[in-house]
């Protein structure tokens, strides 16, 4: 097990450098932007309107109660993810965050795949059991923004992508290098006899 979770490491070093790829280098892909002049007009109604308790999320309008379901039918719609204090751009608080999050996914997709060895010994096996499941969270996680809140497709399909990639990533190395053989001697001796 111990080598497992040297792999969750390994595995979590590998998401932390994606992550940097899909959203650091790439991240201007998925993301819309405004000019300077809209995004100070758009930041002071946000500081104007929105609860300054701390970070939360809004809908904008709410659908709720008559004047608000007209103006939802009406549009425009927005789902603000709102923080009123800011943070730097390239914060290091939010990268050990982001590093100890992977880690801790890395470690249960470790923990699970160590479950999984003594079953499916066959790396392809376990690769095509990896790269489903990835899929299929991903494909849950991310694509139901699009449907459920008509939430523009291109970030959302970004994210589903860029996550399978990682998810799928981690498991092949976990699987490739960190798993134990699991070969029983059960195994070998019926290889003998046949």
């Amino acid at each position: 097990m111990i080598r497992v979770v040297l792999g969750s490491v390994v595995a979590a070093v590998a998401m932390f450098v994606l992550g940097f790829i899909f959203f650091g280098l790439l991240g201007s892909i998925p993301v819309g932007d405004v000019g300077d002049r809209q995004a100070a007009a758009i930041q002071s109604v946000l500081a104007a309107n929105m609860n300054n308790d701390g970070a939360s999320t809004a809908l904008v309008p709410s659908g709720s109660g008559v004047v608000q379901q007209r103006m939802y039918i009406d549009g425009p719609i927005a789902m603000i993810h709102y923080n009123p204090n800011g943070f730097a751009v390239n914060d290091s608080g939010a990268m050990l965050g982001g590093f100890i999050h992977m880690l801790i996914s890395a470690l249960i997709l470790g923990a699970a795949l160590f479950t999984l060895s003594g079953h499916v010994r066959e790396f392809a096996a376990r690769l095509s059991i990896i790269a489903l499941f990835g899929i299929a969270a991903s494909f849950y996680m991310h694509l139901g923004n699009p449907i459920w809140w008509h939430q523009g497709w291109l970030f959302h399909g970004y994210a589903f992508f860029a996550d399978a990639v990682s998810f799928i990533v981690a498991g092949a190395i976990i699987a490739r290098w960190f798993l134990p053989s699991h070969i029983a001697s059960d195994d070998r001796f019926g290889a003998e006899e046949s």
